[in-house]
């Protein structure tokens, strides 16, 4: 079974962070709130897997600590 991967994984997390963050450059609330729900359900689908996915939806939530 596959566990969620939380370490750094990134070759460069603070340009995918500030493309994240233009990506809804412009964007009113509800239509940014609709393209980052796009994006998260690519990549689910890109992942495939639904216990990885629980488990980085509780931790996103705060109801899981960090995988140990």
């Amino acid at each position: 079974m596959a566990t969620l991967n939380t370490d750094p994984n990134l070759a460069d997390a603070d340009a995918f962070y500030a493309a994240l963050v233009k990506m809804t450059e412009g964007m009113d609330d509800a239509t940014a709130q609709k393209t980052m729900a796009k994006l998260t359900l690519l990549l689910a689908n890109h992942i495939g897997d639904a216990a990885v996915l629980t488990e980085a939806m509780a931790l996103a939530r705060g109801t899981q600590s960090k995988a140990a």
